[in-house]
């Protein structure tokens, strides 16, 4: 098949379009091409066209819709409704990504992925409103719509989830010097950091099984979730040092501590998302745990001298 991968060198693209590759179909990707592919073979089947994405651009949309794809993957999200706009009536299949964050505060852990609560982020809830009602429009046109939910993305790449909740390398270095991690008391909030790669795996596993994937949403992420202090603790491990933790009081730790809802909502509402559906209709299952992909992050981190 011919399929379009938008944002297809990015940290999720990067594992997924090489995927595709494998599977025999003849892969285009648009990008801005500020990143360059990883080092593999399967690029060079890959043909690369050059766009930027950006909302409300016709201009972006004419060309998503000018390459003519019977899949067309949209890893960015940016603007979904435009980009449905332009390939209906050509493309029998669009696959876009969401994230587990659009869900809100979760109700039931494992999450299913079904709105959970009020999104906090105008952002996210923006997107999962358009996604939707996307589902809704493809659904009545006849065209096989699918949504890929990951939650927080890890493995290499990109600088992996800190335990500050944030993606800043120099915090990975105090950890690694063994200080102190601040957490508010009482705290079990579970989260699974999940490989770039098992992430990618579903948006292939979907346009395999088209049939199955067709008017679904779905969760990505790795087999189980950690405790944030195991969290903590894991790294630690891979670090080869003692992490303690210095517990304070909640208001304290959300009101002064990390008073940054981007940063503090890692710590306060769980990121465990149920893969079970996506096991079942896709066969779907993930290759790394979260210690290992928080191990490979780390590996990817040395190895790019940012720690």
């Amino acid at each position: 098949m011919r399929v379009l991968v938008i944002g297809g060198t990015g940290h999720i693209g990067s594992f997924l379009t090489p995927m595709l590759v494998a599977d025999g179909h003849k892969v285009t990707v648009i990008t801005r091409g500020e990143r360059k592919p990883i080092d593999n073979r399967a690029w060079e089947k890959v043909k690369l066209v050059k766009g930027a994405y950006k909302r409300n651009d016709p201009a972006f949309a004419a060309l998503v819709g000018s390459v003519g794809a019977e899949v067309v993957i949209d890893i960015l999200g940016a603007q979904v409704p435009a980009i449905y706009d332009a390939v209906k009536g050509k493309a029998k299949h669009l696959i876009c990504c969401g994230s587990v964050w659009m869900l809100g505060a979760a109700k039931v852990v494992p999450t299913p992925p079904e709105e959970q609560s009020p999104c906090p982020f105008d952002w996210y809830g923006m997107r999962w409103r358009e996604l939707n009602e996307t589902l809704a429009r493809a659904e009545k046109d006849g065209v096989a719509f699918t949504a890929i939910l990951p939650p927080n993305i890890c493995g290499p790449g990109k600088v992996p989830i800190d335990v500050k909740g944030g993606r800043d390398a120099e915090v990975h270095k105090s950890t690694m010097r063994g200080e102190p991690v601040v957490l508010p008391e009482n705290c079990n909030t579970l989260i699974a950091p999940c490989d770039a790669s098992d992430v990618a795996r579903p948006f292939a596993l979907a346009v395999r099984n088209r049939d199955a994937a067709a008017g679904e949403f779905f969760n990505t992420g790795s087999p189980y979730a950690l405790s944030v202090a195991r969290f903590v603790e894991v790294y630690g491990e891979i670090f080869g040092v003692t992490v303690p933790i210095d517990w304070i009081p909640a208001p304290k730790f959300y009101g002064e501590y990390l008073s940054d809802i981007g940063a503090n909502y890692h710590f306060s509402t769980h990121m465990a998302p149920d893969i079970s559906k996506t096991r079942a209709k896709l066969g779907y299952a993930p290759e790394f745990t979260s210690e290992q992909s928080m191990a490979r992050a780390v590996a990817w981190m040395r190895e790019k001298k940012l720690i």
